[in-house]
């Protein structure tokens, strides 16, 4: 009988063992669903519970400026002790206000109480004061941490993260401190324009019925004559209006379409390019040359083709250039099969000469910002006569772009510049206009 007691008491003594260990991973289970393992914060599945549970509350989010950039120069480790450090100064600022991190480099505030606008904009104020140029020290090394906040004071809390998100973007596009968002601020529908716009440039790539190349001549400045047509991109939507790169280029890139533009612009281009003997160019950018696929169809279209001897590579945006040796080597790929090479936009930006030394291109095309008001803008024309002066040594050949009055055109050709293109020539147009 006492074995029997004994066998007993120990099996509940090990239930209740059992159940203690089953609570603690219960428990630990938990905490990892709803606390940020790093900041010991509550996260993101935390907040979305409470604001549930709240009836009344004021959402505030704040999110620490170039953390990115933070991070790539100091490292991970730095940037762990960035956030860890941010985390703890919120807590010591809002005392019991309840803090979350809810993303990478970003942080809600939830107060419980429901702020009007006035209130709220006091509130945030202060706060910003408090959240402005913190320092940091790590190994001796000072890191001065800024943040952006933003916040809604709309009459209702429906899809706050969606309205709070939208300030916090404002915020950071204006280089605000803050934003507040109102029910009478356009932002709901500037997002659902913006995606109507992505579902359309989408659907306009994708079939590449709506992507087409318009071109523009390029005339040799001693004969007048046209000598080159550049393909410039054109989408046309479902309504047939014709919307130029500025607008679809862009978007296409922020929903991963991009590469398809570049694709279906060279093969229609070189499609109509084999029924006459013009010379062509066609604009790429840096994104083009490093991507493996767009490389790979370029040299394929080249050697299946041989039309390189009349075609050039116009190299947008090459401020943006972050390596010289991929665009090098894509160069002299290219040139294996005739085709050449040409700068565009220079002297815009942050352009220099150094790059033009190590890229070696065949044209230069000066950007219109300088060719717009050539023929009364003294200080344009000193700064033109500079480029043509260094190309001419170089061997390099230049195209003044914006060419679109008759004196504009008279200066161009007195500054020495090879070549011209802009709408005193002709505008682009989806024909072949010589």
């Amino acid at each position: 009988m006492n074995r029997d007691v004994l066998s007993a008491t120990a099996l509940q003594d090990k239930v209740k063992l059992l159940s203690r260990e089953l609570h603690i991973v219960q428990q630990s289970l938990i905490e990892q669903f709803y606390i940020d393992p790093l900041t010991r914060l509550p996260n993101l599945y935390q907040l979305r519970h409470d604001l549930e549970e709240a009836t009344r509350f004021t959402l505030i989010i704040a999110n620490i400026d170039n953390f990115k950039l933070l991070n790539d120069f100091y490292g991970f480790v730095v940037g762990d002790f960035i956030l860890e450090s941010f985390a703890k100064t919120l807590k010591n600022e809002l005392g019991d206000t309840r803090v979350y991190r809810i993303a990478g480099d970003e942080f809600a505030i939830l107060l419980p109480e429901k702020m009007n606008f006035y209130t709220l904009k006091a509130y945030i104020s202060q706060l910003c004061k408090k959240l402005t140029h913190i320092k940091y020290a790590y190994a001796q090394t000072e890191i001065y941490v800024d943040s952006t906040l933003s916040s809604s004071a709309s009459e209702n809390n429906d899809d706050i993260f969606s309205k709070v998100s939208m300030a916090q973007k404002f915020a950071k596009k204006k280089q605000l401190k803050y934003w507040i968002f109102e029910d009478s601020m356009p932002f709901a529908q500037e997002y659902e324009n913006n995606l109507k716009y992505a579902t359309k440039v989408r659907k306009a790539i994708v079939d590449c019925s709506g992507i087409v190349p318009y071109f523009q001549p390029i005339i040799d400045n001693e004969t007048g004559i046209v000598v080159k047509f550049e393909a410039l991109s054109r989408m046309i939507d479902e309504e047939g209006i014709i919307h130029t790169p500025h607008n679809f280029i862009p978007v296409a890139k922020m929903i991963k379409v991009y590469d398809k533009i570049t694709t279906t612009i060279i093969e229609k281009t070189f499609e109509i390019f084999e029924h006459n003997t013009y010379d062509f160019s066609i604009n790429l950018s840096f994104e083009d040359i490093v991507n493996q696929e767009i490389y790979d169809f370029i040299i394929q279209k080249l050697h299946d083709s041989r039309m390189g001897e009349r075609l050039t590579f116009e190299l947008l945006e090459s401020e943006k250039v972050n390596d010289f040796n991929k665009v090098v080597h894509f160069f002299n790929e290219i040139k294996r099969y005739g085709a050449k090479v040409a700068i565009d936009d220079f002297g815009s930006g942050f352009s220099n000469f150094s790059y033009i030394i190590k890229l070696n291109p065949d044209f230069i095309k000066i950007d219109g910002s300088l060719i717009k008001d050539i023929d009364k803008d003294k200080n344009a024309q000193i700064v033109v006569e500079t480029i043509v002066a260094f190309s001419k040594k170089m061997g390099i050949k230049t195209v003044a772009e914006f060419v679109h009055s008759s004196t504009v055109l008279s200066t161009v050709k007195q500054l020495g510049i090879d070549y011209s293109q802009g709408y005193f020539i002709d505008m682009p147009s989806p024909q072949i206009n010589p």
